[in-house]
């Protein structure tokens, strides 16, 4: 069975989309109407930009996004079995499976992008790569300290991201180098992704979701906030307005995915870093990207 995977922030680099722009006419009319809809050229920016103006969290979701989601579109064989997306993601994977239509994906993105930046302005905090070290003795190290830290993101068997407050996630990388970690790396990202720093983000993000028309999808979506598949229109928008508070589960959604006959992983969008944490994870699994 072939399973779709689409990326999260991180993935943006210049000149992303431009071949997808210059080569297909289809493509062309998607990312002008993408322009048309954001009210602003965010083609120039992905084509010629520098990675700082790419590293805009209102720039970044919304061009990884139309990436990820015009390269699907342009694709004559897309005939998903399955579909995930990492964080963000998760938005492309539901337009990939026709839960949401183009233009509806590409509003809720920039909704999620303004929310998520308003929560980073009002609460300066961020977040740390862990590597090494078993997931439950993350969790538990950072369930002892007193600011705000919590595991973020399951990337694959000894990689977990941790997100909290400044000076949590900097007592967290202490203690955690302390208890054996092979590296505690600080991310350059603008903010707490995917902890409870981000409930005013999810509030908003929560009323942008349920005024969207969702359609039925054409095959399942393995969610990040459970790690399990969905086609339910109402338990599809409980999860993703969940997700931006809740951890990213992607070592447990993979795994799900091949115990339900998931064997082609296919990447869609810029970067190849998925394609890494799935071997990571399942080391017999064909990969590829489009």
């Amino acid at each position: 069975m072939k399973a779709y995977l689409f990326p999260g922030q991180g993935a943006q680099f210049p000149g992303m989309g431009k071949e997808l722009y210059d080569n297909f006419e289809k493509t062309k009319i998607l990312f002008e109407s993408a322009n048309n809809i954001l009210g602003f050229r965010i083609t120039d920016i992905m084509f010629e930009g520098t990675p700082e103006e790419l590293k805009q969290t209102k720039v970044t979701q919304p061009a990884i996004f139309l990436h990820s989601v015009i390269l699907a579109l342009n694709t004559n064989d897309f005939q998903p079995d399955m579909v995930a997306g990492h964080s963000l993601g998760e938005f492309s994977a539901l337009v990939a499976n026709r839960a949401l239509s183009f233009e509806s994906g590409l509003k809720l993105v920039t909704a999620r992008a303004n929310a998520m930046q308003k929560a980073c302005e009002a609460n300066p905090s961020t977040m740390a790569a862990i590597l090494g070290l078993e997931d439950n003795i993350v969790e538990d190290i950072c369930a002892e300290i007193d600011d705000v830290v919590v595991a973020a993101n399951y990337n694959c068997p000894g990689q977990l991201v941790i997100s909290g407050s400044n000076k949590g996630i900097e007592i967290a990388c202490d203690k955690l180098k302390e208890a054996g970690a092979r590296r505690a790396l600080p991310l350059p990202v603008g903010g707490a992704f995917h902890s409870p720093l981000m409930e005013p983000a999810r509030k908003e993000l929560e009323e942008a979701i349920i005024n969207t028309k969702f359609d039925n999808p054409i095959c399942p979506v393995y969610q990040n906030a459970t790690a399990e598949p969905a086609t339910d229109v109402d338990i599809i928008k409980k999860n993703l307005v969940a997700q931006l508070t809740a951890p990213v589960r992607w070592t447990q959604s993979v795994q799900k995915m091949v115990a339900d006959g998931g064997t082609e992983f296919i990447e869609c969008g810029p970067g190849k870093v998925l394609q890494g944490l799935v071997k990571k994870i399942h080391r017999p699994a064909e990969i590829r990207s489009i």
